[in-house]
């Protein structure tokens, strides 16, 4: 039978929930058991698709299309099992699919209540996933922080499990900060205690807790929180903060997490084989100078919009022994010539122009993507990186200033013929946005004697997408000539994947995300190669 682990957040967000989950299903997968995991989501929106990434950072794509939240990709880079839709859940979703079973008269005239039918399909979308997915254990975390009104149907559902399934099916991990006060110098429990004791009121007792902390954690402050939140001692673990996420899983391991879990759900001895978790971290704490990469967009500063491909970008730098320095370069200000933006474009030792919707700063990029052609400085385009090195060549080969995208052009003034970029078939202006994109793992045939075939070292790939416009192949033939390549097409439909220019050192784009499919142990090869290339 499958066992569930839940783990919920006190006091504030943001103490890293996602890395305590994925670091647990790292040790206890490392121990031989099959993991999946699941974020359960309090806010209203269905999925975070159409959501601002200043709301909430970026949006993280599964095989099978799922738009989900951005600690699914912690738990695939952590775990390395490929997630799915069934790993996210949201209000949003679950109230949709309940108000419209009532409206099918699914509920034969009853009246539909939060409890039990809001609670029942939350459980139900829990135990699905542990079903299909079939895992030995199950780890759940709910988003927010015990005490919001939004989470509570969440607590209220978990809670009913533990009933259903018994104590030795379930167990829950509560991650809790532990604040310092600079004017007495000490970290306080006391709003753990509270956090626990919210908990309790409505009958989830922890069996271990998380106390985070950026100080150094007192076994003094463990006894108390043991004492006063009636939990075992050795079930209160000090989760200070490392300096690199990945060293997360080694340093719980030492307080024997896995067995802790395995003696309170009868699951026998468990001893982790974390070799490959220690590689990782020597080759982190191994690194010898640092590499200036600048990325250029539109968030600049906002590191969980881009999350995967920054996490993505330190991984392939400490595989080549050098610590990431990012650049953050705003498209808007290279846009209006502003010197200092430009100066730092110019110091970076590569150029990764991310994915993203809309005109806003577009020529911003297009201008670093000139600048990278014309100087043979390594640029890497993800998506919409792609999509604008295609339009900066077009533009210089074919001696065209009025090539664009559709996308930037919705009110078609230079006209259909200079769309480089335009929508997919059965795409339009107005179809719905949330949904509707070209989602999911798509295959692409990589063509022989291309570098991109050179990196991969394989005939077919599969990669995550996330669009709604693709490349113009009537353009295919004419750039050709040019020197774009096309390296990488989409074996069904035809639709390229992947361009590199001839005759640079490395600038390549890709239509796809593969920032989605990079891993601590196994960075992905465009990141790889574009870091290779930045060295030198």
């Amino acid at each position: 039978m499958c066992k569930y682990i839940f783990v919920t957040g006190g006091v504030c967000s943001s103490l890293g929930k996602g890395i305590a989950s994925a670091s647990i299903g790292t040790l206890l997968k490392a121990s031989g058991l099959k993991v999946f995991t699941q974020k359960l989501d309090p806010y209203l929106n269905v999925d975070p698709g159409t959501m601002s990434p200043f709301q909430h950072g970026e949006v993280f794509v599964t095989d099978d299309g799922g738009e989900t939240d951005l600690d699914l990709g912690h738990y695939e880079r952590f775990i390395d099992t490929s997630l799915s839709k069934l790993s996210s859940v949201t209000t949003g979703k679950v109230y949709s699919e309940v108000l419209d079973k009532e409206r099918k008269g699914g509920f034969l005239g009853r009246t539909i209540q939060i409890i039990p039918h809001i609670t029942n399909a939350i459980q139900d979308k829990i135990t699905e996933a542990a079903e299909k997915s079939g895992c030995d254990i199950m780890m759940v975390e709910i988003g927010g922080t015990v005490g919001d009104i939004e989470g509570l149907p969440y607590l209220e559902a978990i809670r009913q499990l533990n009933h259903k399934l018994g104590r030795e099916n379930t167990f829950f991990v509560h991650l809790t900060l532990l604040p310092y006060l600079e004017a007495s110098k000490e970290l306080k429990t006391k709003p753990t205690q509270a956090s626990v004791r919210e908990l309790r009121s409505i009958g989830i007792q922890p069996d271990l807790i998380l106390a985070r902390a950026d100080r150094i954690i007192k076994k003094e402050h463990l006894k108390k929180i043991a004492l006063f939140c009636d939990v075992e001692e050795k079930y209160v673990i000090p989760a200070q903060t490392a300096s690199s996420i990945y060293e997360v899983p080694l340093n719980l391991n030492k307080y024997n997490i896995a067995q802790l879990i395995a003696d309170r759900m009868n699951l026998g001895k468990l001893k982790p084989n974390l070799k490959v978790w220690e590689a990782v971290v020597r080759k982190i704490k191994s690194k010898k100078g640092s590499l200036k990469i600048a990325l250029v967009g539109k968030y600049t500063g906002l590191d969980d919009a881009y999350l995967s491909v920054i996490e993505s970008l330190k991984i392939a730098c400490f595989h080549e022994g050098r610590d990431l320095e990012l650049l953050w370069v705003s498209s808007e200000k290279l846009e209006e010539k502003d010197k200092a933006a430009w100066k730092v474009l110019k110091s970076a030792n590569g150029i990764l122009v991310p994915g993203g919707f809309g005109v806003r700063g577009t020529e911003g990029k297009i201008l670093a993507a000139k600048y990278a052609r014309e100087n043979k400085v390594p640029y890497l385009g993800l998506c919409l990186g792609m999509q604008i090195m295609t339009i900066e060549f077009a533009r210089n080969f074919l001696k065209n200033d009025k090539i664009t995208s559709e996308e930037f052009d919705e009110k078609n003034i230079v006209g259909e013929e200079n769309h480089i970029i335009h929508f997919m078939p059965g795409q339009h202006k107005e179809r719905d946005k949330g949904g509707t994109l070209r989602l999911g793992s798509y295959p692409c045939r990589l063509q022989e004697g291309t570098k991109s075939k050179k990196l991969y070292n394989q005939t077919t790939i599969h990669e995550r997408h996330r669009h709604r416009y693709e490349f113009n192949n009537e353009f295919r033939e004419s750039l050709e000539k040019g020197g774009l390549v096309f390296s990488g097409i989409n074996p069904e439909s035809k639709l390229v994947e992947i361009v590199e220019i001839k005759n640079h050192p490395f600038m390549i784009g890709c239509q796809f995300h593969p920032e989605f499919k990079s891993r601590p142990s196994n960075p992905h090869p465009l990141f790889l190669g574009f870091i290779k290339a930045s060295k030198k």
